[in-house]
């Protein structure tokens, strides 16, 4: 039986991963920037609390790369991570194993078949909303600057989007 602090948490999820499946501008993002990029993997990462959060939406090459409704390692992102996405940084890795990342990141990008990573903050009033994300899971990829350019124009163009702006985020 579900406690109801889980019954609320989990009614809210629900009602946010619906409002994003309902938003064109959001699903033709993800898509866009999958094909564009070229990845095996577009994700839309929603902080529900304190930087703790899930993927709420996701663009695919095959379903075998599927994460929906995962939840981060919450323990690996902090509020100095926070902090940095919410002054813009980008952050990209060619390849998780040789990138200077903690032992805890790296093996939760790896149980999500991680090879490279690119990451965007998605800012809502300057807070942080959540992070778009881009994997490639097949092998390592090599991100260009026209890459990184375009995680960034498109996080910006999420952060637009109907269902994120009209999300309230009352957490620092």
């Amino acid at each position: 039986m579900m406690n109801p602090a889980n019954r609320g948490l989990n009614s809210v999820l629900t009602r946010i991963t619906n409002k994003l499946q309902q938003d064109s501008l959001v699903h033709d993002a993800l898509h866009e920037l999958r094909e564009c990029l070229d990845v095996d993997r577009v994700a839309l990462y929603y902080f529900y609390s304190h930087w703790k959060g899930q993927v709420t939406f996701e663009a695919l090459s095959d379903h075998k790369y599927s994460i929906i409704c995962s939840t981060g390692a919450d323990e690996c992102f902090k509020r100095e991570y926070a902090d940095l996405y919410i002054a813009g940084r980008i952050y990209w890795a060619d390849d998780i194993e040789i990138a200077p990342i903690s032992d805890c990141h790296r093996d939760f990008l790896r149980s999500l078949q991680v090879r490279s990573n690119l990451v965007a903050p998605v800012l809502n009033n300057g807070k942080l909303w959540g992070l778009l994300v881009a994997h490639h899971c097949q092998d390592v990829k090599k991100w260009e600057h026209s890459d990184i350019t375009s995680m960034r124009l498109y996080s910006q163009g999420l952060s637009a989007a109907p269902s994120i702006q009209s999300e309230v985020l009352d957490f620092d």
